[in-house]
């Protein structure tokens, strides 16, 4: 029996691919029914990620190795995408080099909050290994998942923003001399 399609097989296949994003960022905690390794890491404080296909597989993951009905169920080799997985290993040596050659970020991050005014003062403690020779502030809408706007701050350890403080979200990253930036830190409002 052949499946059948609203708009045709091709119509579907070109629709899949114009809306399967080449990267996601899901802003819950996971898929339905499931969870990831990186939940536990979550609940220890620590930021994590999943990283995986767009359109999953049932059959593979998540299942016990056995045929029932004729279908091969399980995670075995032969159904491993080995390229995809190195491309996968390529990103996070690529991140964790990043983050490694990266100063530690400002401490005691802070947003003055004590009056109303369209201007943001940031204001932080320098990380204590002395390899930040500057910082940065960033901000984005506070419905962006990607910081949209930077402000090099100099070396001082603070920041005077022409931007409202209720419209944003800020964060404050370190930089060294090679202009490796730490993680972005976000603020804490102080009053």
């Amino acid at each position: 029996m052949q499946s059948r399609t609203l708009f045709g097989e091709a119509a579907e296949n070109d629709l899949r691919q114009r809306w399967r994003p080449a990267q996601c960022l899901e802003r819950r905690r996971d898929r339905y029914l499931r969870g990831g390794d990186h939940i536990s890491f979550n609940e220890q404080g620590f930021a994590a990620v999943r990283l995986t296909e767009f359109r999953e597989n049932y059959t593979r993951q998540h299942q016990n190795v056995r045929t029932e009905n004729g279908i091969e169920y399980g995670d075995l080799p032969k159904f491993v995408n080995f390229d995809y997985v190195a491309n996968i290993a390529r990103v996070n040596a690529a991140t964790l080099a990043s983050l490694a050659a990266a100063p530690p970020p400002p401490r005691n991050v802070r947003l003055e909050t004590k009056q109303l005014v369209n201007d943001s003062m940031l204001i932080w403690d320098a990380p204590a290994d002395g390899r930040a020779v500057g910082y940065e502030v960033l901000w984005r809408a506070t419905s962006s998942a990607d910081w949209e706007h930077s402000q090099a701050a100099g070396n001082e350890a603070k920041a005077m923003i022409p931007v409202s403080k209720d419209n944003v979200i800020f964060a404050v990253q370190a930089v060294d001399e090679s202009g490796h930036c730490s993680l972005p830190i976000v603020p804490v409002p102080e009053r």
